[in-house]
């Protein structure tokens, strides 16, 4: 395994383009964060909705954390999986 340079990361580089840091956020003593109402607007984020919380491992360690809506995650589950399924049920 190729070791991490410093100042490397340690998650894959994403297929697509425009990852950027959006903005820098403080967990509390609770483990509770917020995110920035400008982030929440550019992201579409409401009071209620659900994230799922996608983690990357290295070493044993998670290195790096992504958020994604629910919704979002359940559309790209299903467009894998969808024809994948597809092949796999008979035919009539």
């Amino acid at each position: 395994m190729k070791r991490q340079g410093k100042g490397e990361s340690c998650c894959p580089t994403p297929a697509f383009g425009g990852c950027k840091v959006e903005s820098l956020v403080t967990v509390d003593e609770r483990g509770q964060m917020v995110l920035p109402k400008e982030l929440r607007d550019k992201a579409g984020i409401k009071g209620g909705d659900k994230l799922a919380v996608i983690g990357w491992e290295k070493e044993g360690k998670v290195c790096c954390l992504s958020l994604i809506k629910v919704e979002e995650l359940s559309t790209m589950v299903k467009g894998v999986l969808g024809p994948l399924m597809g092949d796999l049920l008979p035919k009539g």
